[in-house]
């Protein structure tokens, strides 16, 4: 029974894959939907294993009905589950197994955003020494939307690590551990006006699209900090740059974007 693994992640766990009990046999496949297509028609593939891109078309078409398609990793917003249903293909993902990788880079962004590492490190490859003074994020206000799983992790993080106040705002269901945050609310408004830094841990649902546009950023402090490592769908990036480059926003981090590899948008 052959398993379509798309290459990236065939090298991310490639050990495993390799040895993978009989009758499972994984191979590396393109991860290009025209080629991953051919690839499954070609060894007769049963079922497939991707990544992050998007899959329109033939990807439905190649496999058979009672396929399982399995996104290695958590975001399924590349799937199209509704071509997947009528072709009968069963979707499955692995939720929760990025919770605290993700919210560690996170972390990590915040923490480069408060002491300017990338231009200080730019300037220095650059052969200046340019100095700038850095912020403590201990007592500042970290605001998180989206109270999930990765949500309530950074808050973990950053309120009982750094000493940080930590608000979460969600929309429909409550938070399921209310106890990672200094305090929880529907209150978009209110609370982005006392952030410091703002990380995002929505997903790319059609009612999410541009959550962050014009009217939202309009709404934070300007020394305030943008973080997303949700999803690039969530922000309108052309109204972000405009945030940035008129100094309204002190600052973006962003690990995702609308169209990667980045492409500026229109």
């Amino acid at each position: 029974m052959h398993v379509a693994v798309t290459e990236p992640e065939f090298l991310k766990a490639s050990t495993l894959f390799r040895s993978a009990s009989p009758p499972l046999v994984c191979f590396s496949a393109p991860s290009d939907e025209p080629g991953l297509a051919a690839a499954i028609r070609q060894h007769q593939a049963r079922h497939a294993i991707v990544g992050i891109s998007t899959y329109a078309h033939q990807l439905y078409q190649a496999l058979p009905a009672g396929a399982v398609l399995a996104r290695f990793g958590v975001g399924h917003d590349g799937i199209d589950k509704a071509q997947a249903t009528q072709a009968g293909i069963l979707c499955t993902n692995t939720p929760h197994v990025l919770d605290e990788s993700v919210a560690e880079h996170t972390i990590s962004l915040l923490l480069a955003a408060a002491r300017h590492t990338t231009h200080l490190a730019a300037a220095l490859a650059a052969g200046r020494w340019a100095p700038r003074t850095g912020r403590e994020v201990r007592g500042r206000t970290l605001v998180v939307i989206g109270c999930g799983p990765i949500g309530a992790t950074v808050a973990r993080i950053a309120r009982d690590g750094f000493g940080m106040r930590v608000l979460g705002v969600y929309r429909n269901s409550p938070p399921a551990n209310p106890a990672a945050f200094s305090g929880t609310t529907t209150d978009a408004a209110g609370t982005l006006r006392q952030a410091d830094f703002v990380s995002m841990h929505i997903p790319a649902t059609p009612a999410n699209a541009h959550f962050v546009n014009a009217g939202w950023l309009a709404q934070l402090p300007p020394h305030a900090w943008l973080l997303n490592t949700a999803r690039g769908a969530v922000v309108e990036e052309a109204a972000l740059f405009d945030a940035l480059s008129s100094g309204r926003l002190a600052g973006a981090a962003l690990d995702v974007f609308a169209v990667e590899p980045y492409c500026p948008s229109d």
